[in-house]
């Protein structure tokens, strides 16, 4: 029987009808695919507006997720697709009532990590997640499922994630560059995680983090390995051979935001510095962390901004 639950994201009609969707199996990656997925033309899997909760077989695993449609998504329009991802030990609903990501013009998709440490569900790439599972190779699968369900632009998938999430949108940034059009990460943990990264691509990426962050501090943690963020946002713009900036801007009186242009293919470094700013998700209408909530800038708005002007090449 299917569950109500109400989320009320930032200005945005509410998310309604959570449902518990059948599992369902991967379908298989083909990357000679065109622009639009194969779920253009077929009924809509649930009502426009609404969000939905799924599970999907990851190995030995049943995985869930919620699947926001936009208002007015319709199947014979390839809508770009979000891929949001908690903080340690959240949940896919919390990230859906703070972040205000279901206003967004897009096919919203919101995984639940696996318990780790403590058991808190965490996502791969952090020190406490669970070693044996692999969330590359999960988001893969997933956003297979959700192009054969849903009509979807295959050149405007974007990952955006908080704390723990955020630092898994940078290891989807390394992993999967020619999957991840470009990257977002609110108060991210940017442990290093070992992987060997995909250069073919630099992932266009903004960040978001406050200067009084006493969970990830803004100065880094040398003894997690946490990198100062401001170095660690430098780096990202000579990786990304930018050429220009860091240009600034005041988005709110309370934040600066820093971004680098004249990149390689175009792919820019934003950063946005909340002065005072806790652990939190700027602009969120309910508890997303320890610290300071700044409700001059707002990320949901601020990130799309930016990630939305990006496309991947064509196969």
């Amino acid at each position: 029987m299917p569950r109500r639950m109400l989320v009320r994201p930032i200005l945005v009609l509410a998310l309604a009808a959570l449902a518990v969707g059948v599992p369902g199996a991967a379908v298989p990656h083909d990357p000679d695919r065109g622009l639009r997925s194969t779920g253009c033309g077929q009924a809509p899997p649930q009502e426009p507006g609404q969000a939905r909760r799924y599970t999907l077989a990851d190995g030995d695993r049943e995985r869930s997720y919620l699947l926001h449609l936009p208002e007015g998504y319709t199947p014979g329009r390839a809508w770009p697709v979000l891929l949001a991802y908690h903080g340690r030990g959240g949940s896919a609903e919390g990230m859906a009532g703070y972040s205000g990501v279901a206003a967004l013009p897009a096919v919203v998709v919101l995984p639940d990590g696996v318990e780790g440490d403590e058991g808190r569900q965490a996502w791969q790439g952090a020190p406490y997640s669970d070693p044996g599972v692999d969330d590359v190779a999960f988001t893969h699968a997933l956003l297979d499922t959700v192009e054969s369900r849903t009509c979807v632009d295959r050149t405007r998938v974007y990952a955006a994630g908080m704390s723990n999430g955020g630092g898994f949108a940078e290891v989807l940034a390394c992993a999967a560059p020619g999957r991840i059009t470009a990257v977002a990460a609110v108060a991210a943990a940017f442990y290093p995680h070992g992987l060997e990264c995909d250069t073919s691509r630099p992932v266009p990426v903004v960040s978001f983090h406050g200067t009084d962050d006493a969970t990830i501090p803004y100065a880094g943690d040398p003894g997690r390995g946490l990198p100062d963020i401001a170095a660690w946002n430098a780096d990202r713009a000579v990786a990304h051979g930018c050429r220009a900036g860091p240009e600034a801007e005041r988005p709110g009186p309370d934040a600066t935001a820093l971004e680098w242009s004249g990149c390689d293919r175009g792919a820019g470094v934003r950063h946005v510095v909340v002065e005072g700013g806790g652990h939190t998700w700027p602009g969120a209408p309910a508890s997303s962390g320890p610290g300071r909530t700044t409700a001059t800038v707002e990320a949901y708005r601020e990130l799309w901004r930016f990630v939305s002007r990006y496309r991947l090449p064509l196969p």
